[in-house]
């Protein structure tokens, strides 16, 4: 059971490829990009997943390309403001502790600390699996042929690999009611290290100043009863959707929308989370948002991802033949997963208010929010402790 293929090299593949490494396996990691993909909004490592990677080595890296955004503002639909917070009092993580940081950034140092241990093939994919007793037959999109004792898909919330060992994703979709546009856009309104929001009922906008950059991340959301399928797979339908959702709204929206319209990097999806009844099957598993995506609404994607990969990895260290690894897995970590899915609750009716009476209700709550002493943070941030590496380690 050592040689190990994982299909994807964002943030938990080579976090697991880093961690299945110093347990002695031999790892080949294959990603549809041709390098390791830069850019991309930020994210949080917040709870458990700040020791994951502490225990990696380069807490003090991602400290470094840390953002610190200082102020969240929140606008009424002509413009006006209706409060500013610091955002770690939005999302109750904590000030001082939590890392937030561009998402190439973190795939970038996570890239550096394992390429010199680990095959990568970028520019490829997996095209069929063939499971065996004795291990997975695997043909690559290029033509290359390989077998492994292992295939794990790391792969993303539309995980190539999912669909292959476990069958069509609609199964395992659960969409929560938006949209999303996200893109880059020049920094016009001369933002630092802040965010504005901006909201009415059904669909919100945000443009968000990662540090002291000439452009800004842009976010158009929109409420809709059912997903777009016949714009998934059309960017020009993704674009003519998002600008008619929002045709006619004041405010900084009609340079928004002609900002989406000429972004080369535009990226539409659903707001949806993965639940799976099990995360593995035969000799292929999952893990990170292929297997439980949470969605942005919880902040939580990156954190499980990084913590999953380390309970993967410590769970096939035991020894044990793949089908008790995997169980083990599931058992130790599966808790701890649902309970922070479960944050999408809350998260809707803060930042998307689909009613005129929800958004005044979250508008009521924002006020409040300076007045309150510094938070500690979630409890399902760091509802798992991580085992200990003593014995592990090859």
């Amino acid at each position: 059971m050592s040689r190990v293929l994982i299909s994807g090299a964002s943030i938990a593949g080579p976090t697991l490829a880093y961690w299945l490494r110093r347990y002695g396996f031999e790892v080949t990691v294959v990603e549809k990009a041709a390098v390791a993909r830069g850019g991309g909004y930020p994210i949080d490592i917040r709870g458990t997943a700040l020791e994951v990677v502490r225990r990696m080595g380069i807490l003090p890296k991602l400290r470094e390309a840390h953002i610190d955004t200082r102020r969240l503002t929140f606008l009424n639909p002509d413009g006006s403001v209706i409060t500013s917070v610091k955002p770690d009092v939005v999302v109750r993580g904590v000030e001082g502790r939590d890392i937030e940081i561009p998402r190439g950034d973190l795939t970038e140092i996570l890239y550096a600390t394992v390429r010199d241990e680990v095959e990568f093939r970028f520019d490829d994919s997996i095209g069929s699996l063939d499971q065996r007793p004795d291990g997975v037959d695997v043909t690559f999109r290029s033509g290359a042929q390989r077998t492994f004792d292992l295939v794990v898909g790391a792969d993303g919330l539309h995980s190539n690999t999912r669909r292959l060992a476990f069958g069509p994703e609609e199964q395992f979709h659960r969409y929560l009611g938006h949209c999303f546009a996200g893109f880059t856009m020049p920094n016009e309104l001369g933002l630092s290290h802040e965010g504005l929001a901006w909201s009415r009922p059904g669909r919100g906008a945000a443009v968000y100043a990662a540090g002291d950059s000439g452009n800004v991340h842009g976010f158009l959301t929109f409420s809709r009863d059912e997903p777009p399928y016949e714009a998934f797979r059309d960017p020009e339908a993704q674009r003519e959707l998002v600008a008619s959702v929002f045709a006619g709204d004041g405010w900084q929206i009609p340079r928004m929308v002609a900002a989406m319209r000429a972004a080369d990097d535009l990226f539409f999806d659903v707001i949806s989370q993965i639940r799976m009844p099990r995360w593995s099957t035969g000799r292929v598993a999952l893990v990170g948002d292929a297997a439980y995506a949470p969605s942005f609404l919880t902040g939580q994607g990156t954190s499980l991802g990084l913590v999953g990969a380390y309970m993967l990895a410590d769970a096939l260290a035991t020894g044990a033949d793949q089908e008790a690894a995997f169980a083990a897995f599931e058992n130790t970590t599966r808790s701890f997963v649902e309970m922070n899915q479960d944050l999408v609750g809350e998260g809707d009716s803060t930042l998307f208010p689909r009613t005129e009476e929800a958004l005044a209700k979250r508008n009521e709550m924002l006020r409040g929010l300076d007045s309150l002493p510094p938070d500690e943070g979630r409890p399902e941030h760091s509802a798992l402790t991580l085992p200990l590496l003593e014995g592990r380690a090859a």
